[in-house]
């Protein structure tokens, strides 16, 4: 032994490459939402990357978010958290905060060609909505968690992530609507068309430690996706039973 490190040891370069200037986009700045933010922010910034982070939420941050993510500052909540990125960034620019929530009307200038768009809401209709977006872009990565409520007898230990990926105007799996009637025929409505008051009175508790998980997933997804691997087009995962399974469609359908 010499005591020396080897080159094995040395941290394997992140594969950035893939990634270029296409921009990231992160809808939802919540218990999910937050953390994919925070670890992109790093990552991005350790691997000297060359793309902007936009920051989409039209929501404020309240006391009660607390239990759930770690704010320095409340009102709106892009602003807060792009103010929190800015120092991780070293104040480069690369992190823009967008305070509107994303609507049929605003969605094209949301999310535009290239886009890797990492959607963290709670609702099926904005769901929907981005849904419909980018499947009318040629080149875009559609990475959507979410999460059940811990309530009406449900534990709340319950995750999934839903995957979508057009290239060169082709889309290389099924969009979020195909197999989930919930998105394609949402009975909720966007927050833009409920108000704040009433998204709040019908926000249901949810466990941090599913949204961490949930989080955890979607970062996975999006560093598959770099690493140019083949990435499932939904993973379910159960923390409790330390369960996470991916579902791989396009793979499934090549056996037959």
């Amino acid at each position: 032994m010499t005591g020396g490190a080897s080159a094995a040891d040395e941290p394997a370069a992140p594969p950035i490459a893939r990634l270029g200037e296409r921009p990231i986009v992160v809808i939802g700045l919540g218990g999910i939402g937050v953390p994919v933010a925070h670890a992109l922010a790093r990552f991005l910034t350790s691997a000297q990357a060359r793309t902007t982070m936009f920051l989409v939420d039209g929501d404020a941050f309240e006391d009660r978010n607390r239990a759930r993510v770690a704010f320095s500052a409340g009102g709106n909540k892009a602003l807060s958290v792009a103010r929190e990125l800015g120092a991780i960034c070293d104040g480069g620019g690369s992190v823009v905060p967008v305070p509107l929530y994303v609507t049929p009307y605003n969605a094209r200038r949301v999310i535009e060609r290239g886009s890797i768009v990492m959607l963290a809401v709670d609702n099926h209709a904005t769901r929907r909505c981005v849904s419909a977006r980018c499947a009318r872009v040629p080149d875009v990565l559609l990475v959507s968690g979410g999460n059940d409520a811990a309530d009406r007898g449900r534990t709340g230990t319950f995750g999934s992530v839903m995957v979508y990926e057009r290239a060169g105007g082709r889309s290389l799996g099924p969009p979020p609507t195909r197999y989930h009637p919930e998105i394609a025929h949402p009975s909720d409505r966007r927050p833009d068309e409920i108000g704040c008051a009433a998204l709040a009175a019908a926000a249901a508790p949810q466990l941090l430690f599913t949204n961490l998980a949930v989080a955890s997933a979607m970062l996975g997804v999006f560093y598959g996706w770099l690493m140019g691997r083949a990435v499932p087009e939904e993973v379910y995962l159960d923390i409790a039973a330390a369960r996470m399974n991916p579902v791989l469609r396009r793979a499934a359908r090549g056996r037959r």
